[in-house]
Parts: C-alpha cells; sequence; structure tokens
C-alpha cells in the first residue's frame, strides 16, 4: 500500500479532515443543495443509493433526508471514517457500511450483494487516486449504476495556472479562518495558513483537469456529462447511466 494511502488510514488524520477541513469547506451547504435538487429532478423516486468514499457519510444522510426509506451503502478505507459515519447516521436496518479500499478493483466484489445504485455520490475523495485508477473507477462507478443512475462526484480538480491555485488557497484559507473564528478556536489566520501549507493531508492530492474527467465519462457511455457546480478546484460534476 501507498504511503498516501497508509496516511489516511491514521486515526488522527482523519479526525483534523472531519473536524476541521470538512467543515469548513466554502459553500459545502451550498453544494449538498445542488446535489439534492439534480437527485430530485433526475430520479423523483430514488430508492438506493451508494455513498463512494464517504467520510463522516455526509453526502449519504443528506439523501436520506430527502429519501428516508432509501438503501444505502456507506465505504470507506479508513475505520474512522466508517465508524463517524455509522455513528451518524440514523439506525436504519436498510444502510450498510462497508471498509474497503475502492483503490483497488476488488471494492466492487465486496458489495455485489448490495445490488445496483439508483444514485451514487463521492466527495473529496477520488483525486486521492492516479488518473488510470480514476478512469477505471468511473467504469466501475457505470457499471453499479442501474439504467438511469446518476453519478454525482463532489471533487478537488487540478486548477489551470498557478496563479488560480494560489488565489484557491487564498480564498480556502479565509474560508478556514472563518471557520475557526465561528468556533472560538483562538486560532490567528497565520497559524491556519501555515497549517494548510503544511498540511500532510495536501499530499495525498492527485487533482486532474475537470473537462478531461468530464471526457473520461463520455467515453464510458455516460450521457449529460456535465460541471453542475465549479468553485476554483471545487467542482461537482457527473452523468447518467443510459436507460434500458
Amino acid at each position: 500500500m501507498a504511503a498516501k494511502d497508509q496516511m489516511w488510514r491514521r486515526e488522527d488524520l482523519s479526525k483534523r479532515f472531519l473536524e476541521g477541513v470538512r467543515r469548513a469547506i466554502p459553500l459545502a451547504d451550498y453544494q449538498i443543495r445542488i446535489i439534492l435538487l439534480l437527485i430530485g429532478k433526475t430520479i423523483p423516486k430514488a430508492a438506493s443509493f451508494l455513498d463512494l468514499g464517504c467520510g463522516d457519510g455526509i453526502l449519504g444522510r443528506a439523501i436520506l433526508s430527502q429519501y428516508p426509506k432509501a438503501r444505502g451503502v456507506f465505504l470507506d478505507f479508513s475505520p474512522t471514517m466508517i465508524e463517524a459515519a455509522r455513528k451518524k447516521s440514523p439506525k436504519n436496518k436498510k444502510l450498510s457500511f462497508f471498509t474497503q479500499d475502492y483503490g483497488k478493483p476488488s471494492w466492487v466484489n465486496a458489495i455485489k450483494g448490495s445490488g445496483k445504485f439508483d444514485v451514487i455520490v463521492s466527495g473529496f475523495s477520488v483525486h486521492h487516486q492516479p488518473d488510470k485508477r480514476k478512469r477505471e473507477i468511473y467504469k466501475e462507478v457505470f457499471g453499479l449504476l442501474n439504467p438511469g443512475g446518476l453519478f454525482l462526484n463532489l471533487e478537488h480538480v487540478s486548477s489551470p495556472s498557478p496563479r488560480l491555485q494560489r488565489i484557491f488557497d487564498e480564498f480556502f484559507v479565509d474560508s478556514l479562518y472563518s471557520y475557526h473564528r465561528r468556533i472560538g478556536s483562538g486560532k490567528t489566520r497565520g497559524e491556519i495558513a501555515r497549517d494548510h501549507y503544511k498540511s500532510p493531508l495536501r499530499k495525498s492530492n492527485l487533482l486532474s483537469p475537470l473537462d478531461i474527467q468530464c471526457s473520461w465519462l463520455r467515453k464510458i457511455g455516460f450521457k449529460e456529462v456535465d460541471c453542475y457546480l465549479k468553485v476554483f478546484e471545487l467542482a461537482l460534476f457527473g452523468g447518467i447511466r443510459p436507460g434500458e
């Protein structure tokens, strides 16, 4: 297993992401609103979903808020993340939790007993995979969708230039600082910026251009592929598996 993958299994780093970075992501509430809007307009009676690389399950729980009777699968390779998702999710026999590394194709076999899905979502996770594996994952996701099923990937994508990347980083640090002020942490903006730029979590990022990833989805067979929301490096994109 690569060192960067081992890093995400560390409980301290997983908790740092859940308690700090994830809650401070810019426009997080709006991103979820758009996800639920797309699901509602595309599959009004969605009955099943997969939250891939679920973290604490925030996207899956959002889907459950709109479809409380849906069958759901939460999957992440970090035991800390899966435990957080399990604790925060409603007690529901239709929910399953898998500690699996979807960086390896075997993850598909691990959940094959769960059937296929109307919706597959992923949040800030796939960008840790190299490009070759990203393409394979998108193909595996396509195979797990029901006809007419929707895939939505809320993701970090690469900036088109170093200047725009610097602007994004400053924007992100501002969001982190605002979050820390809300919770009364007492950290200065300078301290937060230092932690951000030196964070070991950044070392695991393998960012790819948005347009290239959308082209991969089209070649796999997804239709209506689009970027539904983008703020610098943060993008919500995906597509639909054609009906049969």
